[in-house]
């Protein structure tokens, strides 16, 4: 076969990606996934409507995942909700006229808050509150005071803490959070007493866990603490109302269930959400000579959570041009089912979709690792032929 005719023929479509998943029925991760149907005059959107009919009811896999009672924990505690310490917390006990016992305490390893002449309080997941009611217990007992005497126990500074976080997370993993960079120090705050806590909260060590998946279960997330279980509803930290953002303590375990199905109402910038969306994207090779001058990154670029295909496609340069020569243009999307591991590679026309008048029910959200690569169109590839072909015509007449 002469090589022009070999050269175009290498212009052909490709075939369509095979998936393992039923990705063209809509079944799949996100129904946004499927297959184009018969465009209509009057759409109905029903990709969230699909994704929804795949979940299970809320709060139906709290028990999983290791929960040996096999049912959802108890409520949260209203004394959880308060300022909770942990070992290498920093404490002021303040006792008036009282130079023996006030001072400065630190936590120890063992949880428990040790004064010079009594034996050790159980401080560990406890308020500053009741301990220092045990202080004064103790110090009346041990014949130091009467009568308990006025006291005040002020935390000064919190400490790192270690939790682990698994479940619906994008992320699972056992990591550090709490305390204050040496160069983030705020020295006012630092000489005032009490201690700033968000640095511990909830949504800090879920958020450190890569966000919530969008198949999370936020009504009935369960944390574990010193061996009970309990159940914690979420849910407002997404619709933007009140939520337990816990206080954690090191050695607490939390635990998010999945409602097994894609929440397009999860897919939206929220305490608990990744903070962002870390793409790798390959630019087209025309108009542009490259990722470089077309404003693309290296290895990827960062585009908020709860962004969609279409999107991150004109934020890789590979909408608009010239019409002769762009207007047929495609994009493919590679992403992975975050409940199954599965891969999934789907691709779209970029004018069709931007035609289509039920065009949001094919464009998916994207995930955190996704990867986006952008081809040109025909007439281009043609326009390539052409180069290799003069190129070759120029060596045949050199030789």
């Amino acid at each position: 076969m002469p090589l022009a005719a070999l050269v175009v023929a290498g212009c052909g479509a490709p075939p369509p990606a095979r998936n393992i998943e039923p990705v063209a029925s809509g079944a799949a991760y996100q129904a946004q996934y499927r297959a184009f149907a018969a465009n209509v005059a009057d759409p109905i959107l029903i990709s969230a409507r699909m994704n929804a009919e795949k979940c299970r009811p809320a709060g139906a896999g709290a028990g999983a995942g290791g929960d040996s009672a096999g049912k959802l924990g108890q409520p949260i505690p209203g004394a959880l909700l308060s300022e909770t310490l942990t070992r290498g917390d920093l404490l002021e006990l303040r006792l008036p006229a009282d130079e023996e016992f006030s001072a400065d305490y630190v936590i120890s390893r063992d949880g428990t808050l040790k004064l010079p002449y009594i034996a050790p309080i159980p401080a560990q997941g406890r308020t500053p509150e009741a301990v220092l009611k045990d202080v004064l217990r103790a110090l009346v007992a041990g014949g130091f005071y009467a009568e308990a005497p006025q006291g005040a126990l002020l935390l000064k500074d919190f400490a790192q803490i270690r939790v682990a976080v698994s479940g619906a997370v994008f992320e699972p993993q056992a990591m550090t959070i709490g305390g204050v960079q040496g160069d983030q120090v705020d020295s006012l705050r630092q000489q005032a007493l009490g201690a700033y806590t968000e640095s511990r909260n909830l949504s800090v060590a879920l958020r450190a866990a890569g966000g919530i998946r969008p198949d999370a279960d936020l009504s009935a997330v369960r944390l574990t603490r010193a061996g009970t279980n309990y159940t914690l509803d979420l849910s407002g930290m997404v619709s933007g109302h009140d939520a337990p953002d816990v206080i954690l303590v090191t050695g607490d375990e939390v635990y998010v269930p999945t409602r097994q199905c894609f929440q397009d109402d999860l897919m939206t910038p929220s305490p608990v959400s990744p903070p962002g969306i870390s793409l790798y994207l390959s630019n087209l090779t025309q108009p542009a000579t490259g990722n470089a001058p077309s404003a693309v990154g290296q290895t990827v670029r960062e585009v908020p959570y709860g962004t969609r295909f279409m999107q991150a496609v004109v934020d890789t340069n590979c909408v608009g041009g010239a019409r002769a020569t762009s207007a047929h243009r495609s994009a493919a999307l590679f992403s992975r089912n975050p409940m199954t591991g599965v891969s999934v590679v789907i691709e779209r026309p970029i004018e069709e979709m931007r035609a289509r008048a039920d065009r949001d029910d094919y464009d998916p959200y994207l995930l955190p690792g996704d990867a986006i690569a952008c081809y040109d169109s025909s007439i281009t590839n043609l326009a390539e032929v052409g180069k290799v072909l003069g190129i070759f015509g120029l060596l045949t007449v050199l030789d």
